[in-house]
């Protein structure tokens, strides 16, 4: 009876790291949204004398829990890229639905090629406005 409770762990053990190795994968492989908080919040270049500004919610789609923590770690490096090309936005860029959509994709390609340089991975697949308010 001993020997066959010993035979049965050690059949059943390698199923059981099977299985926790098998939730690890499927993690890495899911997808998640990094929000920046806070939000951006800041003004812009609108070509009048007037200060114009502009609060903007993003998160960032990732895949894997990896990409996300390192998403968090370069938040600062991440968050100064954005508001470095948002101070550079005209009103005609930030005021239209075509300039908004411009803008998601350059800040997408800058946040890319930035990551890309710093982890060797470009880590974000997409970057979306949760809320993008001008005023």
């Amino acid at each position: 009876m001993k020997n066959w409770v010993i035979w049965l762990c050690l059949v059943m053990l390698p199923s059981t790291v099977l299985a926790e190795a098998k939730k690890e994968g499927e993690q890495d492989n899911k997808v998640a949204y990094v929000s920046l908080y806070p939000p951006l919040v800041g003004n812009y270049n609108a070509g009048e004398k007037k200060l114009r500004y502009y609060k903007a919610d993003i998160s960032l789609r990732v895949v894997g829990n990896a990409a996300a923590e390192q998403i968090k770690r370069h938040d600062p490096l991440v968050r100064n890229q954005l508001v470095m090309l948002f101070a550079q936005q005209s009103s005609d860029v930030l005021e239209t639905l075509d300039g908004k959509e411009q803008l998601r994709r350059e800040a997408l390609r800058q946040l890319q090629q930035l990551l890309t340089q710093e982890t060797g991975k470009p880590l974000v697949d997409d970057l979306l406005f949760n809320n993008l308010v001008v005023q």
